[in-house]
């Protein structure tokens, strides 16, 4: 079985999250260059499979910028790899609970205003849910 990859897709940077190889935790992985986030996964993909991309959306509309790149995003993720599953999810809030969780974690305030810190820990409560929504059936 392997594992499922979350993306929380960014303009500038891409955090990133993954679950162990029996998919019952979540964990963060890295925050990559957003131009260089297929060269990550492809090394990533080097060393571990991958069954699923699980991609945040941002069910919002006002942002119609970032839905474009998502969109084009997603697209080259189905065509690049074609054997795995991506799911897009429900990403909304999860910045401000990546923040809530980093404060109720103990982390200072500069680790909290670190933005590669925080889209980590949204690529992890993306992933998160998902298992949820799956665990839930």
């Amino acid at each position: 079985m392997g594992r499922i990859m979350a993306i929380d897709f960014g303009g500038s940077r891409t955090g990133l999250a993954v679950t162990d190889p029996l998919r019952i935790t979540a964990n963060g992985l890295a925050t990559v260059a957003t131009p260089k986030i297929f060269d990550f996964i492809d090394n990533y993909l080097k060393a571990e499979t991958v069954d699923c991309f699980v991609v945040g959306d941002p069910v919002s509309k006002t942002y119609s910028d970032i839905i474009s790149s998502m969109d084009k995003f997603v697209e080259k993720l189905k065509n690049k790899y074609p054997q795995t599953e991506v799911v897009r999810v429900d990403e909304r809030y999860t910045s401000r609970l990546a923040k809530r969780a980093m404060l109720e974690g103990g982390l200072g305030k500069k680790a909290r205003r670190n933005k590669e810190t925080v889209d980590r820990v949204s690529a992890v409560i993306i992933l998160q849910s998902y298992l949820e929504q799956l665990s839930s059936g």
